[in-house]
């Protein structure tokens, strides 16, 4: 039982994942509340489905011609160095902690959400 609930988590992060929305963002709440794993533990399985899931994901946007490698460093550079610092700190912070900061970054991402598309309806009448 405990693999296809593992299967039906991976199913709904490759559906996100694949749209290019971040799996992570479905598959860190789903392996905490429904499969029972720390918050450490789940962010580090996320990480490491992130790569194949990625990587396939980014050769069909290729082949759309919806890759802009200009942009990319900029992005990617500052990215990799804030993503290094704050693993140590993550390493070495409580597990509730990480759990109310991930818990309120997606809270505040889903408003802004909701604020942008409501703006951007606004916009188009």
């Amino acid at each position: 039982m405990k693999y296809l609930l593992f299967a039906a988590c991976g199913l709904a992060a490759g559906v996100i994942g694949g749209m290019g929305m971040g799996g992570g963002t479905i598959l860190i709440p789903l392996l905490t509340l429904l499969c029972g794993l720390p918050q450490k533990s789940a962010q580090a399985i996320n990480l490491i489905s992130f790569i194949p899931t990625a990587a396939v994901a980014l050769v069909f946007y290729a082949k759309k011609g919806l890759l802009d490698y200009g942009d990319a460093p900029y992005l990617i550079l500052p990215g990799t160095a804030f993503a290094a610092a704050f693993a140590y700190i993550g390493g070495n912070i409580g597990e509730g902690v990480i759990t109310r900061v991930f818990g309120g970054l997606l809270i505040l991402l889903s408003a802004v959400q909701v604020l942008f598309s409501f703006n951007k309806k606004n916009r188009q009448n």
